[in-house]
């Protein structure tokens, strides 16, 4: 039986410099098919001796006629042992040649094709213990049903472990001797993957609060009080700690509920969320020079980090710092958000507008090199003194290197006051600057959809909470790209972008995340654009991706290639469940729309992972904040009337005229009277039209010829703080208001009736939202009399 090893980090080798450089340039070398590709990560390998093939049918072609078994290789750009095999492995021209002579060989870039790298993944685990990772390398016969797989091994056997050339060769042997075992193995490995894949089709359950409340507890049991973060073991204790946004989300959200219930909980969230926030703040997975965090911490202490720094982490980060700055106002989460941001803009933003996907771990001078330093090299760049000393004491220069040949990951013993990092912030820039020139980790920049959805949220949250304008251009500048260059003719989704190219269907994450994206960019800026495109990317998800029977999405399009499975995955990892943000998007939608029809199809995605939410809590911290949002709405009155245009419900105008009898080439005065309904406001006619939608009364233009607005009164609006748009104040409207209008009756109006029209823009807000801008027409009757 083959064995399945996992070749730890530790003590692996690189190429060296001098072998580098001994390699000739790579437009000398010939190239394989993978050069016609767009994906950063495939034309890594454009140059190998390995005859890969793109995912696609032309690879499977091959294999039926030539009877041969795939090697599947999986992996991203970013991912540091993904090059270290290319360099060993996939360089290397025996192992190239057993590859070519043997197999037929499909590269992957796993952030392409989300749907490929999902089931091959769940295939992995179901070896065995040793779970998943990359890269990725699986076995299949001809038709892609999987008969084994690993992640990592070395070119060769070592230290008792099986090297990749030993497995390939065992393979090879087994499918020339043995394919009926290799078969039976086949089907046993497929079954298995479409049964974790199949969504949990027990009975369906009463939506119940009392599963977030379980869901807290099961978090709080997998806290580390000491450090923060979630799954550190005694019994494991080198085990990764990742940051997980997805908790620290739900944990805010569960503090603000018990605030508002005056709950008192044995479990504090507040305290988790501001322990682990801290923690990795002052910790070595913050870049406390470009600003960002990087990856996951390797360490319980999140002291050292995997180097590589990617965009949907940095954006769901910056949103859970915006929310915590404004739950606490503690000052030290808003300067994250402009630390991260400041990362995404330097590092990661296109000038199109779109946002690039990932930073390597690496560089020619190997893993995490271009962020550690020495204590010399420290000293080169500040010298001898004041300054040196400071840096030392507050990024951790003074203890013990804590990186490999006396070299130190950056990180904060203990938070600078603010009078100390007024001094620490140009040292923090000239080190940077001296950093700049050093050889840079190899940057992704192709652009995916749902990742950029995730960025556009957070940058609307950041102009939402801080009313920074370039937040808003930035999130509206790439919500315009998305748009443009992303969308299909028939309007959907392409799933990624580079060098001008969109290429590959979206996936559910790609229609559920920028949906989210350009809801909270509505909230934020009232600008009904965003809300109108949110639906219509929500109706194109809903007609592509609902599974009509039971309900919740499916992660593939009906049109979208059959593969082994069609997974319904209600599970949050490092980006959220596309299901659970679906499922927000629709509530979403409803509260602004008041279309039945979205609240129908998020009650039934809740209900067909009833069963999930009630065992697995924990699991789906996303998917709960969903059902509360829901079970919110079950005690708030029923929707008035399904449509997307604003209705006028919150607010109501009657006019009168002062004298309506005038002469041909008078002036009459209309008071328009405004009633809005309790607990909603208008925004006052001086509010700044950049920030909202101020209340303005017009002459329609189709009485323009036989009347003319001379003047508009309006009254001073309420100065009042609202917790929707941060500590700023903001001039309103609410309950009675009246608007003086004066109007001139053209010379040449002909006596009797007439009616002109007068329209009234305006858009209703209460606390937690705004309708989309409204308009109201008043028609004022007059008598036109010689």
């Amino acid at each position: 039986m083959l064995s399945r090893d996992f070749w730890p980090r530790s003590g692996l080798l690189v190429l060296s410099l001098a072998a580098l450089a001994a390699a000739p340039p790579e437009n000398q070398r010939p190239t394989n098919r993978l050069a016609k590709e767009t994906s950063p990560y495939l034309l890594q390998h454009a140059h190998n001796p390995v005859d890969w093939y793109p995912w696609g049918p032309e690879a499977f072609a091959k294999a039926r006629a030539e009877k041969k078994p795939i090697f599947l290789s999986v992996g991203y750009s970013s991912c540091y042992w993904c090059h270290v095999m290319e360099r060993e492995s996939f360089e290397d021209a025996e192992i190239a040649r057993t590859l070519n002579g043997n197999f037929v060989c499909i590269k992957v870039d796993r952030e392409e094709r989300p749907d490929v790298d999902q089931i091959y993944m769940t295939a992995l685990q179901a070896l065995g213990p040793g779970g998943g990772g990359w890269p990725m390398s699986m076995f299949l016969i001809p038709d892609g049903r999987p008969f084994f797989g690993v992640t990592y091994l070395p070119p060769r056997d070592r230290a008792g472990s099986t090297g990749f050339l030993t497995l390939l060769g065992a393979i090879a042997k087994g499918w020339t001797t043995d394919r009926a075992n290799i078969e039976k193995a086949a089907d046993e490995l497929t079954e298995a993957v479409r049964d974790r894949l199949r969504a949990e089709q027990g009975r369906k359950l009463a939506l119940s609060r009392d599963w977030a409340t379980r869901g807290l507890d099961l978090l709080a049991e997998q806290f580390d009080a000491e450090y923060g973060g979630f799954g550190f073991s005694p019994a494991s204790p080198r085990r990764p700690k990742f940051p997980e946004p997805v908790n620290l989300l739900f944990l805010l959200d569960r503090d603000r509920r018990s605030k508002k219930e005056g709950a008192k909980s044995p479990v504090e969230p507040m305290t988790m969320l501001r322990t682990t926030l801290d923690h990795m703040a002052r910790g070595g997975i913050r870049d406390h020079l470009g600003g960002g965090y990087h990856r996951y911490s390797t360490d319980r202490y999140w002291a050292v980090p995997h180097f590589e720094k990617m965009l949907y982490d940095n954006a769901q980060l910056a949103t859970a710092h915006v929310l915590a700055f404004e739950a606490t106002g503690d000052p030290r989460w808003r300067a994250e958000v402009d630390s991260t941001f400041a990362f995404i803009e330097r590092k990661l933003t296109s000038p199109e507008g779109g946002f690039y996907s990932s930073l390597d771990a690496e560089t020619k001078a190997g893993e995490g090199a271009y962020y550690v330093w020495t204590r010399d090299e420290v000293k080169a760049a500040l010298g001898e003194g004041p300054e040196l000393d400071l840096f030392a004491r507050f990024l951790g220069l003074n203890g013990e290197p804590n990186f490999e040949d006396r070299r130190y990951v950056l990180h904060e013993p203990a938070v600078p006051s603010a009078t100390d990092e007024v001094r620490l912030s140009p040292i923090r820039a000239r080190l940077l600057a001296v950093r700049e020139n050093r050889p840079a980790p190899r940057l992704d920049d192709k652009i995916l959809t749902a990742w950029n959805g995730l960025t556009i949220a957070a940058y609307a949250e950041g102009y939402r909470v801080l009313r920074t304008d370039a937040y808003r251009r930035t999130a509206e500048k790439a919500a315009g790209f998305l748009l443009a260059k992303l969308r299909t003719p028939d309007g959907g989704l392409l799933r990624t972008y580079r060098d001008g190219q969109a290429r590959l269907k979206a996936y559910l994450e790609d229609y559920a995340f920028l949906a989210h994206g350009l809801l909270r960019l509505h909230a934020a800026t009232g600008d009904v654009r965003w809300l109108r495109e949110a639906r219509s990317l929500t109706d194109r998800m809903i007609a592509d991706f609902e599974d009509t029977r039971d309900g919740g999405f499916f992660f593939t399009a009906d049109d979208h290639e059959s593969l082994l499975a069609r997974s319904k995955d209600p599970i949050d990892n490092a980006l959220p469940s596309g299901n659970a943000i679906a499922i927000i998007d629709l509530l979403a939608l409803h509260e602004l729309t008041r279309e039945s029809s979205y609240r129908e199809h998020a009650a039934k995605a809740l209900g067909a992972f009833s069963t999930t939410m009630a065992r697995l809590p924990h699991a789906v911290p996303m998917m709960l904040l969903g059902l509360e949002t829901y079970l919110d709405g079950e005690r708030a009155p029923a929707p008035l009337t399904p449509s997307l245009e604003p209705q006028a419900s919150e607010v109501s105008a009657t006019v009168r005229v002062e004298k309506p009898i005038v002469p041909p080439g008078g002036t009459v005065e209309a008071v328009v009277s405004l009633v809005i309904a309790d607990g909603w406001h208008l925004y006052a006619h001086e509010a700044d039209p950049a920030e909202s939608r101020p209340t303005t009364l017009r002459l329609d233009p189709a009485a323009r010829k036989s009347a003319e607005l001379l003047e508009v009164s309006y009254p001073s609006g309420a100065s009042k703080a609202l917790a929707s748009i941060g500590t700023g104040k903001v001039p309103l409207y609410e309950g009675k208001i009246e608007i003086r209008a004066r109007l001139h009756v053209s010379d040449r109006a002909m006596p009797g009736p007439m009616r002109c029209t007068l329209t009234l823009d305006f858009q209703a807000c209460n606390d937690r939202l705004c309708r989309a801008p409204g308009r109201i027409s008043i028609p004022v009757e007059l008598e036109i009399q010689r």
